[in-house]
């Protein structure tokens, strides 16, 4: 099965809360949760008042929520459980660390793109530098010091120019530092669960893949 790329708002109506696909637009009044928060589809207004979710029915929801947020598909998803179960510590905080640490969701956080999805494509575009070497994988997990940066070539693009004109003027999550002037950013440290701000309850994820 292949990456989801239908309309990403019709995921947020399902999960009934913001995933933040879209970006800056999930901030305004045009956002579809805003809008209309029900499913999509001639039923989706029933869904409201259906009756008590089941144990079951929370946790795939829960996990559902985390693979569309990350953009990631079930098969990785669950590799990145198997490895947070093998880390020390919580399992839960263990596959977010994980989930924060892939290169897209750092080129994200570094504020080099609007959304998660925009800088997927950015990295399979080959615009980024990890460590001084070209890669295009997204699913790249980095470490503490590692550095990402823009390629030079890519720092001629409009894009990046408009980015760093205003890079100074968007948040960091404090376990990155960022070079707005020369667009790299530095890995401080691995998140810890209170560094990541997703709307997340990773226990009922733990729960699922515990059956």
């Amino acid at each position: 099965m292949g990456r989801y790329t239908g309309p990403v708002c019709r995921l947020c109506r399902r999960e009934g809360v913001k995933l933040f696909l879209k970006g800056e637009r999930c901030l305004t009044d045009k956002c579809a949760v805003e809008r209309r928060p029900y499913p999509a589809g001639m039923h989706g207004q029933k869904a409201r008042f259906r009756r008590k979710e089941s144990d079951y029915a929370l946790q795939l929801r829960e996990k559902q929520r985390a693979k569309r947020i990350y953009g990631v598909l079930e098969r990785q998803f669950r590799r990145y459980y198997k490895e947070a179960l093998r880390r020390p510590g919580r399992t839960g905080a263990n596959l977010l660390a994980i989930l924060e640490s892939r290169l897209d969701n750092v080129v994200y956080r570094l504020g080099f793109a609007d959304s998660r999805a925009q800088a997927r494509q950015l990295v399979r575009h080959g615009h980024f530098l990890l460590n001084g070497r070209k890669t295009d994988i997204p699913s790249a997990l980095v470490k503490p010091g590692d550095v990402v940066s823009v390629r030079p070539e890519s720092r001629r693009l409009t894009y990046f120019k408009e980015q760093a004109e205003v890079l100074d003027s968007k948040p960091l999550v404090n376990w990155l530092s960022r070079d707005a002037m020369n667009l790299s950013g530095k890995v401080l440290s691995l998140p810890e669960r209170r560094d990541i701000d997703v709307d997340l309850k990773e226990q009922l994820i733990v729960e699922f893949y515990s059956r």
